[in-house]
């Protein structure tokens, strides 16, 4: 398999769905930052080159999740890089040290995220490494967000009420993969993580029976699970998870040693075993979704 990196112009839809034939579970799963077409007009004002521009990417989630749509749900993928812009957060949490002009009131500027340099638009990539040459401007930001991150998110919630008016409810699952050392930007630097870490925003973002019965299929696999610790969740799984609406979300959060070598960003030799074990997680989560939330 190749790793399909593009430098590239992003395509007129900068997103892509994998619909099942007929949606048969009340699912809907998500890939926000495995994207992989870089814009040359972004490498160009990069300092960092593409291999370590692609330090933020969860690289092959969109392929270890893609026996979603055959197993009767949605598959959401991004196309462009997080390192481009991040759907995982607010529209507009912007650090104003990286424009060159001053930022609008409605911009959230003092989110944990923006401090950490992981806004909206990132000033660093996930090893801390700067990303930019020099400032931007706050219209390219507003290109980006309304050009990339508002089609992302339209499309998403289409997905999530759609399944929620054919079945009653919903279950987003937002699908990521995290370093397996903690990094210089994160709450857990330098410690080793576990496989799978779950955020359910501390409960608040789905019933009890989803995160548990996600936690007990890993756990009989022998993997070791963590609940909201280093991530509870972010933007999506805040936004759209609303148990009391019959809307749950859960972010699920895969070691990359699992499954890639980390430093070349390819696939490893335990790629295809965890995209089979994933694709048993699928129809648990639609068991669940089916049976337990209804």
């Amino acid at each position: 398999m190749r790793n399909n990196l593009a430098v590239a112009e992003l395509p007129p839809s900068p997103l892509a769905v994998e619909a099942p034939t007929r949606q048969t579970v009340p699912v809907v799963f998500a890939s926000p930052h495995s994207g992989n077409i870089y814009p040359p007009d972004f490498v160009a004002q990069a300092r960092l080159d593409i291999n370590n521009l692609r330090r933020s990417e969860d690289a092959f989630i969109d392929e270890l999740f893609g026996a979603a749509p055959r197993l009767g749900a949605p598959l959401l993928k991004a196309l462009f890089p997080r390192a481009y812009i991040d759907p995982n957060r607010e529209p507009f949490e912007l650090d104003p040290a990286m424009f060159a002009d001053s930022l609008p009131p409605f911009v959230n500027t003092r989110s944990p995220r923006v401090s950490a340099g992981l806004g909206t638009i990132a000033r660093v990539v996930a090893s801390g490494a700067e990303i930019y040459r020099a400032k931007l401007s706050f219209a390219e930001a507003r290109t980006r967000i309304d050009a990339l991150y508002r089609p992302y998110h339209a499309r998403l919630a289409e997905l999530v009420d759609a399944t929620a008016a054919q079945f009653g409810h919903a279950v987003l699952i937002d699908c990521h993969s995290m370093p397996s050392v903690g990094g210089p930007m994160d709450r857990d630097p330098g410690r080793r993580r576990v496989d799978f870490v779950l955020g359910d925003c501390f409960g608040a973002s789905c019933a009890p029976v989803l995160t548990l019965g996600v936690e007990r299929y890993l756990r009989d696999l022998g993997y070791a699970v963590a609940r909201n610790d280093p991530y509870a969740g972010g933007f999506t799984t805040r936004h759209y998870g609303r148990p009391s609406d019959g809307h749950h979300a859960l972010q699920i959060e895969i070691n990359r040693a699992l499954y890639m070598d980390e430093a070349r960003i390819e696939r490893g030799a335990d790629f295809q075993v965890l995209a089979t074990r994933l694709g048993g997680l699928i129809q648990a989560v639609g068991a669940i979704a089916a049976r337990e939330l209804h």
